[in-house]
């Protein structure tokens, strides 16, 4: 792909995935293991593919991890700078901090927890065509009950910023990207923290600023809380979430290298398994995602959760919309359902026990 000219990208890192816990507690958000990778790789490869070289991290909640694993990012075929934001600046003063090292007209702004499939060239060139100082993707949903709302004339230019209501007079919700002109993110007052949706969006509109939606129906996920993390993680194996950073193809399971599966055990609704994981003979993973060096064992059903790094979960045990820590054990004959999490190095007895509480 050739280089998109005139435009670089922020990617917002920053955030603590204190919804993820106990996930987060070894590593942010946009770092978890999704679909065999990091999650924030499946959006640098996005950003790669439509052109975009130039690409700064605006990083907080530990920082030193992105620069340990992307480095200049040249293996993503990118350059990547990192800003460190030493303080919470809310999400229009985080873009304000990079400022300094930005240097194009165009600037494609991305929430670092958002899987979408949004048409990126497509998104800049409705940034370019309506002359619009901002951009903003809008997604049309189902329920916008549980979001904000945007409204938009038949121009396609943003009309207001909605808090929710039970009553939405439009289905079209902010979904985390936008494009900006350089100069209006340099306005943005500096070292403090500023809400784009409170402060700097309703700012741009009362100062007559022009404010395009880019509104569509594409495959759009905040992977926020445990059920959609391990939603978009298995929609991205199974190819219904966009990404060119899957080099093994789309299926019914993702079987990472160094992984032992056993042939009596049965993988689909897109499980992922981490490298160095092994799961026995007899064992059901069904949207599951282990990450690496988890172990299943014989008999063991993993539905729609998490097993964390170096985790075990014994023989007969059942664990089905559960989120298991790093290092955790989970008892023979074990049954966890209902959301229930476990924290990092737990052990759990085996007593057959059902557990519906975090543990």
């Amino acid at each position: 792909m050739s280089e998109l000219q005139g435009a670089e990208a922020v990617v917002l890192v920053g955030g603590k995935g204190t919804r993820l816990r106990p996930l987060t507690l070894s590593a942010p958000k946009p770092m978890l293991p999704t679909a065999g990778v990091p999650f924030l790789t499946h959006l640098l490869s996005r950003i790669r593919e439509v052109g975009i070289r130039h690409v700064v991290l605006g990083t907080s909640y530990k920082a030193e991890v992105f620069e340990e694993h992307f480095g200049d990012g040249a293996d993503l075929g990118l350059e990547l700078e990192y800003v460190v934001e030493e303080e919470p600046l809310d999400t229009a003063g985080a873009i304000r901090n990079v400022a300094h090292l930005l240097r194009e007209p165009d600037v494609m702004i991305f929430n670092g927890d958002i899987l979408s499939g949004v048409d990126l060239r497509g998104v800049l060139n409705t940034h370019r065509t309506a002359e619009a100082d901002v951009t903003l993707h809008l997604v049309k949903v189902n329920d916008p009950r549980r979001f904000g709302c945007v409204p938009t004339d038949e121009d396609g230019r943003v009309t207001a910023f909605l808090e929710k209501t039970e009553n939405p007079p439009t289905d079209q919700i902010n979904a985390g990207c936008y494009v900006f002109k350089r100069e209006v993110i340099e306005a943005i007052p500096a070292g403090r923290p500023v809400s784009v949706e409170r402060e700097t969006f309703p700012g741009l509109l009362a100062g007559g600023a022009r404010l395009q939606g880019h509104v569509d129906t594409s495959y759009w996920l905040d992977l926020g809380t445990p059920a959609a993390f391990v939603q978009g993680s298995t929609d991205l194996v199974r190819g219904i979430a966009p990404s060119a950073a899957l080099t093994e193809g789309t299926g019914e399971a993702l079987i990472k290298a160094g992984a032992t599966v056993h042939e009596g055990a049965v993988l689909r609704g897109g499980s992922t398994v981490g490298a160095g994981c092994t799961v026995a003979e007899g064992a059901v993973l069904d949207g599951a995602v282990l990450f690496d060096g988890a172990v299943i064992g014989e008999g063991a059903v993993v539905e729609r959760s998490v097993v964390g790094a170096g985790a075990l979960v014994q023989a007969g045990a059942v664990v089905a919309d559960a989120v298991i820590g790093d290092g955790a054990v989970i008892g023979a004959r074990c049954e966890l359902r209902d959301g229930v999490r476990v924290w990092p190095g737990v052990v759990l007895p085996e007593a057959g026990v059902r557990f519906s509480a975090d543990v």
